[in-house]
């Protein structure tokens, strides 16, 4: 993957860094200037839960070549409806 820019709405996994063993959805806000290991970034940005709302704004550090595009849509179709809804 190219380098994150503003906006970018990433999955992060645990290719990305090991403390994500449970993936997230991730919109960049900035990658941020700080000096790190050749290959690695830190990013700010808002958390996302499934339905793309943001539930938190952090900032993670994880490797340029561990991430990957997100796709909100495709999350959504993959994730079944609660019994009853009406979705």
């Amino acid at each position: 993957m190219t380098a994150p820019r503003s906006g970018d709405l990433l999955y992060v996994t645990r290719p990305a860094s090991v403390q994500f063993i449970n993936p997230i959805f991730f919109r960049v806000i900035r990658v941020l200037g700080w000096r790190t290991y050749d290959g690695w970034l830190w990013l700010e940005g808002y958390q996302l839960n499934i339905k793309g709302d943001a539930v938190a704004r952090r900032a993670i550090f994880v490797q340029q070549a561990g991430l990957r595009s997100g796709d909100l849509r495709a999350a959504c179709e993959a994730v079944p409806l609660a019994q009853g809804g009406s979705g």
